[in-house]
């Protein structure tokens, strides 16, 4: 996988993976922070977390047909510099004030615009160093590296969050309590009920930074002391956008032939595109169009992990770990389990024995760490809602290789499933997925009746975590699969509009993510799983009703 790569290939990985670092802090904490700030219900969280995530992946489209006026380079360049102006507002402490929520909603625009012009072009500087003969072989191996550059950066994310927050409100003489907020802005709208009040005032009686303040006080003081703390959390993009820019300017000699105008690139390559009838042209198009109607409602449930399954982790989930369990909620811990994936495949690889004895011996050394991390640790750990979020990247990094060995192992025996079979069946695990929080949601209280607060009842964080394995299993047979699928079946002359296809499935699938937030507080708990379980049952129905005609365009 990694050898005979390009240089470029890791520079511009590594530059890729500051800039997601900075994406996925914000992102980890973002719901929270506008629902703790404003006092945004459930449904208008949502909205804002899937018009923004829609927004994102909207504007890749515009990003590129920029790039073929001006080149890859300047695009990548001005979008960091978008997005860290961006940022900067985020991390500005404001009032919960109109000021406020506009300031907010123009960093969210520039966000926006900076990851479009930012995200896709590099992706293509990617792929053009794969135009040289001598790396073409290596492609598809080096866009599964790129993919996980991508999760390392998001795995380190919500431990930054968290102990940036835990920070800022312990020197206030603070801390986070998962029901303080919606109670706190209740008892200022005075709509709080007599039982809710009494949890206020116990929560208040344990935090030194309450004392002498009346219960009002208290509570416009923690929602501000919480709110900055989560501005000061999204000051980490910045920092990590200027370790991305380090990195790309340094290393530029590495890839500046990449950087090539899309439109002379579209020019000499002309040449040798394929010629196909209008009716391979219309008939690859239809089945591409296909697949983007089955994956937007995967990404609708897949990025349901920063709305409504972080209000599951707030309101239903325990907020401790005991046991085995706490190895997950250790960034080093992940790291070390990351890593010995590699080295033991490496073990099994190898073709020599100092080769095989090295990688074992690397191999016990790392989970000897893991162990000292494990017995270091309290027999009972907190846990944050945003901490869950480490677990999707964390399996994306550590199970891609033995995903590309399966894969490569069927493909070797001429049974390895093609592009839309991986697809339908990433749909069906998607919904195996929902179903484990269904099974476990069914005697629990449904938002509703919660009233802002937490429930009485807490499930084992175990659900939530074997929720992301699954999911991440359809991730892995779902997304680097559709991308491949784009790639080989779209007309040489349209590859940028159907990739472009592509980014705007994803965009509306990402404006879909609203739906079930807006029935988390109108449908029993289970029902709002089953919603999701729905929609990817019928879409795993449909790619496989029209198999044929979608194996028939990649013909």
């Amino acid at each position: 996988m990694f050898k005979g790569q390009p240089k470029g290939l890791y520079a511009l990985a590594l530059a890729n993976t500051g800039e997601r670092f900075g994406y996925y802090t914000m992102l980890a904490i973002f719901v929270l922070f506008i629902q703790a700030k404003f006092g945004f219900s459930a449904a208008v969280a949502g909205q804002v977390y899937s018009i923004f995530l829609a927004a994102v992946y909207f504007m890749p489209l515009f990003g590129g047909m920029l790039a073929d006026r001006i080149g890859f380079g300047k695009c990548v360049t001005t979008g960091i510099s978008i997005m860290f102006i961006g940022y900067a507002l985020l991390a500005i402490p404001t009032e919960a004030s109109l000021l406020g929520k506009v300031l907010m909603f123009g960093a969210l625009a520039l966000i926006a615009c900076g990851t479009g012009l930012f995200k896709g072009n590099l992706q293509v500087m990617v792929g053009n160093l794969y135009d040289d003969p001598k790396y073409a072989s290596k492609r598809d191996s080096a866009f599964s590296l790129f993919y996980m550059a991508i999760n390392i950066g998001a795995m380190f994310a919500p431990t930054a969050a968290k102990a940036i927050t835990n920070f800022f409100m312990r020197s206030s003489g603070l801390v986070y309590d998962a029901s303080l907020p919606a109670l706190a802005h209740q008892y200022l709208n005075g709509t709080i009920l007599a039982d809710n009040e009494i949890l206020l005032q116990s929560a208040m009686s344990e935090m030194p930074g309450a004392s002498g303040l009346t219960i009002q006080e208290f509570c416009n003081s923690y929602i501000s002391h919480l709110s900055s703390s989560y501005n000061y959390g999204f000051a980490v993009a910045c920092f990590s956008l200027i370790v991305s820019m380090a990195i790309y300017y340094s290393c530029r000699s590495w890839f500046k032939h990449t950087d090539v105008s899309a439109r002379k690139a579209t020019v000499n390559e002309s040449a040798k595109c394929e010629e196909l009838t209008p009716e391979q042209t219309k008939s690859r198009v239809t089945a591409l169009l296909l697949v983007f109607a089955v994956v937007l409602f995967f990404w609708m449930a897949f990025h349901q992990n920063g709305l409504t399954m972080t209000y599951f982790a707030r309101d239903y989930t325990q907020n401790t770990a005991e046991g085995p369990l706490r190895i997950g909620f250790n960034i080093w811990s992940l790291v070390l389990i990351a890593v010995s994936v590699y080295t033991l495949i490496s073990f099994f690889q190898s073709k020599s024995s100092k080769g095989k004895l090295t990688s074992l011996a690397v191999t016990v050394l790392l989970w000897l760490g893991v162990w000292g991390i494990y017995s270091s640790q309290a027999e009972t750990i907190s846990i944050f809602p945003s901490d869950f979020q480490q677990f999707n990247p964390f399996f994306v990094v550590a199970l891609t290789p033995v995903s590309l060995l399966i894969f490569s192992w069927l493909a070797s025996r001429g049974k390895e499933p093609s592009a839309p079979r991986k697809i339908g069946m990433g749909m069906i695990v998607a919904a195996i997925g929902f179903l484990i929080l269904t099974a476990c949601s069914l005697n629990l209280a449904s938002p509703k009746d919660l009233q802002g607060t937490v429930s009485p009842t807490l499930v084992s964080p175990g659900y939530l975590i074997s929720t992301y394995l699954v999911l991440t299993f359809a991730e892995l047979l779902l997304s680097p699969m559709g991308i491949s699928f784009v790639s080989r079946v779209a007309p040489p002359k349209m590859k940028g509009a159907m990739m472009g296809g592509w980014f705007v499935a994803t965009a509306v699938g990402n404006y879909l993510v609203s739906i079930p937030a807006f029935f988390w507080d109108k449908l029993p708990l289970w029902g709002v799983w089953m919603i999701l379980i729905g929609v990817c049952s019928v879409s795993a129905i449909f790619i496989f009703s029209i198999m044929k005609k979608l194996e028939s365009a990649t013909n």
